[in-house]
């Protein structure tokens, strides 16, 4: 009977088995299909969202040299936030759960479309909460600031720093570290301004204050969006 590892008549000395062995690469291949591929940013599932947006715009344009707030619900759910800028022609663009990539993929709609003068952007914290690390947050907001400044080279670039929220303490130095990175990279161009909207939201000793925080201590009641307010009104101003 033949074995599996029997040698062929004309390679004496040589043992050929019968299953070859798997190439390194194949290996790598099994092993992502077994442990899972990283996750990849779905900008598909906002879809519906943008063409609401686009959808609007088309019915009323609005006027070009405003000022455009983009992001996740941190900016979808401040309802006060036309009122709380008086004389500031404020376009709000936010889709709430959205990350730091989804609003860099979707710019060229809901940004570059209305010419601002003025971006004001709040994404990343979801990022962090997702499992992306500071870094990865860094790179996407460079591709959103990138991305505006090729098609509006004069547009100022408003970064928002992440809050840090009681219900995603588990996350809070990797929130501090992305907000850090940012911060320096903001520096390094007189067209972008990182704000620093978080610390506001402690206390003295840098505790939270769920009094400013609704019931699922993630987003904001109107007494944090009024932090957030008088933060930022000495930006926004021509």
């Amino acid at each position: 009977m033949w074995s599996c590892t029997r040698p062929a008549a004309n390679y004496v000395g040589r043992v050929l088995p019968l299953f070859p062995r798997p190439s390194r690469l194949l290996i790598s291949l099994l092993a992502t299909l077994l442990l899972g591929a990283p996750a990849l940013a779905t900008p598909d599932k906002w879809a519906a969202d943008i063409d609401q947006f686009t959808a609007a715009d088309a019915a009323q344009p609005p006027a070009a040299g405003g000022v455009v707030f983009v992001g996740s619900s941190s900016i979808r759910l401040w309802s006060s936030l036309a009122g709380d800028f008086p004389g500031v022609p404020v376009i709000t663009r936010g889709f709430g759960g959205s990350e730091m990539a989804d609003s860099a993929f979707y710019a060229d709609r809901i940004v570059i479309p209305y010419k601002p003068r003025l971006v004001v952007v709040y994404a990343g914290e979801n990022d962090i909460a997702a499992g992306k690390s500071p870094e990865t947050v860094l790179a996407d907001f460079r591709a959103f600031r990138a991305k505006v400044h090729a098609a509006l080279p004069a547009t100022k670039i408003i970064y928002l720093s992440c809050k840090e929220s009681p219900s995603r303490a588990r996350v809070r130095e990797q929130v501090r570290a992305a907000n850090r990175l940012i911060a320096a990279d903001c520096a390094t161009d007189p067209r972008c301004t990182f704000v620093d909207v978080a610390t506001p939201l402690n206390d003295a000793a840098g505790g939270y204050r769920p009094e400013l925080f609704r019931e699922d201590q993630l987003h904001l009641l109107p007494a944090g969006y009024a932090i957030w307010t008088r933060v930022l009104a000495p930006y926004l101003q021509p």
